[in-house]
């Protein structure tokens, strides 16, 4: 079948799978399996469950919970319709429910837990309509989703296939309302040719084949794992869903998926697990572990480095870096991360392991790929997000922020048509990032183009390339380089407490709490030692010469985070004014 649709690849999944486990999720402890058939009995018998209680082309139906296969089957459900899901993160304030529910028109939404459904009915309870709320675990006064399969007739079954047949590529597909740094969040309309050609252009360049295993746990809400999901789909792989963010370890162990999808912070924890196991070895296994490490962290992925170092390189493989590979299943051909950027150092040392790092870019605009590096080391850069994707143009305005045109560029922003304008101008998307071209092929995001700050002697400061500096020491667990108008860059830091903890028993410090810690001058001392050698790779201007230690890790909850983990600069630079303040009463 030719895909034009998404659910084309709903359709072409079933056609060329007969699995006994299709999808499966694994909850208390078990895993629960549901084959090719059982697949597609529900999304059908869901379909059918949604005309019956009158969904219309087009009308928008809210999904509100972890990933789990009841998620793909409302999503596929829907299409099959022509309605439009609206995924939403379970993590936002009831404000923001209210603010989508209204703005989207949501007539009917899903949730997953007691919680969820308390934090909808709050959002909606002012409404002059009302939403229809469906659960997917059993809550009680709450109709289970499993309730809408026995509603439909057989004359909805002939409403089904014309309903299907009638929807079109360009029509609206998904709605996803972007977790936004400042305001209100926006929806991205993408329509199913948006999807589509992003999932037709991309898979090539994953490493998966039919009948594989692999992982999903980022959360299906954001277009990134979304779309891969489909990608999964119509390469004909079994799709396991983490049982949470909690036993990814132990569920990659269990599954030992081909691949994965991931963001740094998840591949930044893996790394320091490992680093705080090396710790514990004594003797000789101690010093075989760091002479494979430093080994690695030479290791570049373009270039032959000859007979003496291929040799010992292969020798940490079979004596070192063989017990990373089992820590991940043993099967793993590539780790795709994105959100955000990678270490360049975590990148070259997975990478010396033989698991192989896809880093790519794109945003919820773009559907959501752009550019990725490729599992072929050929094609694969470190340092940047790879070659663009066959189909996708970019360009670059005149202060270097990144433009895109393609088929993935979306429909605009859902009642917004002025900040659709904006957005896109002359058919290309400005995405707000900084960027250049390497060797004329890898695309390199330098900065955000509205984080970039101007000190008060005229000097740009990207603060995002100090903050992943910063990031590289085990001890810094968040940062906020901060500077806009005045001398010189500051920085907000908030250590990783656990290895500050390690820190203070190998210096014999009484560890008190979190709050005191920071205070003591050895502890101060540190992270001062740490900015100065960070500082090296910066210029004069550029270089942090104050910063303030804080107690409590930034949060979604805390306002400090959005969803996707990436920093609200301005919620945090108003929460923390005082210390900012205090950093600029000091004289570096």
């Amino acid at each position: 079948m030719q895909v034009t649709r998404v659910q084309d690849i709903f359709e072409n999944y079933i056609k060329q799978s007969n699995f006994d486990v299709a999808i499966s999720k694994k909850s208390n402890g078990k895993w629960h399996n549901y084959s090719s058939k059982e697949f597609e009995q529900n999304v059908n018998e869901l379909a059918l469950g949604f005309l019956a209680q009158g969904v219309l082309a087009q009308e928008k139906i809210g999904i509100i919970s972890s990933n789990r296969p009841e998620w793909l089957f409302v999503d596929l459900a829907l299409q099959k319709i022509g309605a439009v899901s609206v995924p939403i993160y379970p993590t936002i304030t009831v404000e923001d429910y209210t603010y989508i529910f209204n703005d989207a028109g949501i007539k009917m939404v899903f949730l997953e837990t007691q919680e969820l459904v308390s934090k909808a009915k709050e959002a909606c309870k002012d409404f002059d309509y009302a939403i229809s709320i469906y659960s997917f675990n059993p809550i009680d006064g709450v109709p289970h989703w499993s309730e809408l399969k026995q509603t439909a007739t057989a004359e909805h079954t002939i409403h089904l296939q014309e309903r299907s047949r009638a929807v079109k590529p360009e029509d609206l597909f998904t709605l996803i309302y972007t977790s936004g740094t400042t305001g209100k969040p926006k929806g991205v309309m993408l329509s199913h040719n948006n999807l589509v050609s992003n999932v037709l252009n991309s898979i090539d360049l994953m490493p998966v084949e039919k009948g594989e295993k692999v992982l999903s746990f980022l959360p299906m809400c954001h277009v990134f794992e979304r779309m891969v999901i489909y990608i999964y789909m119509q390469k004909g792989v079994a799709i396991y869903f983490a049982e949470n963010m909690e036993t990814i370890g132990d569920n990659i162990k269990e599954v030992k998926p081909a691949m994965f999808t991931a963001v740094p912070r998840l591949l930044e924890k893996i790394y320091d697990k490992i680093m705080d196991k090396a710790s514990a070895l004594t003797g000789i296994k101690k010093l075989l572990f760091y002479w494979a490490h430093d080994l690695g962290l030479k290791y570049n992925i373009n270039d032959n480095q000859g007979f003496w170092y291929t040799f010992q390189l292969k020798l940490a493989n079979k004596i070192i870096f063989s017990k990373w590979r089992e820590a991940l299943g043993g099967n793993i051909k590539t780790i795709v991360s994105g959100s955000a950027p990678l270490q360049t150092r975590l990148a070259t040392i997975f990478w010396a392991a033989q698991i192989p790092i896809m880093e790519g870019y794109g945003l919820t605009e773009t559907s959501p790929v752009i550019s990725v590096n490729e599992v072929n080391p050929k094609y694969n850069r470190i340092g940047t997000v790879g070659r663009v994707i066959k189909g996708v143009e970019v360009k670059f305005a005149e202060d270097g922020e990144i433009l895109v045109k393609g088929p993935n560029v979306m429909m605009g922003y859902y009642n917004k048509p002025g900040e659709t304008n904006e957005a896109i101008k002359n058919d290309w998307l400005h995405t707000g990032d900084i960027g250049e071209l390497i060797e004329g092929k890898y695309l390199k995001i330098t900065d955000r183009k509205k984080e970039i700050f101007k000190t008060s002697g005229g000097k740009y400061v990207a603060p995002t390339l100090l903050e992943n500096r910063l990031k590289e020491s085990p001890i810094i667990e968040q940062v906020m380089v901060v500077g806009d108008g005045q001398k010189f860059p500051g920085a907000l830091l908030v250590p990783n407490f656990e290895s500050l903890k390690k820190y203070c028993i190998h210096k014999k410090i009484t560890y008190s709490t979190d709050a005191e810690i920071i205070l003591h001058p050895t502890i101060i001392d540190k992270f001062k030692r740490i900015i100065e050698e960070k500082n090296v790779y910066f210029a004069q201007w550029e270089k942090v010469k104050q910063f303030r230690i804080l107690p409590n890790l930034w949060s979604i909850d805390g306002g400090e985070l959005t969803p996707t983990l990436k920093l609200k600069r301005k919620s945090i630079a108003a929460k923390y004014a005082m210390q900012i303040e205090e950093i600029y009463k000091c004289m570096p």
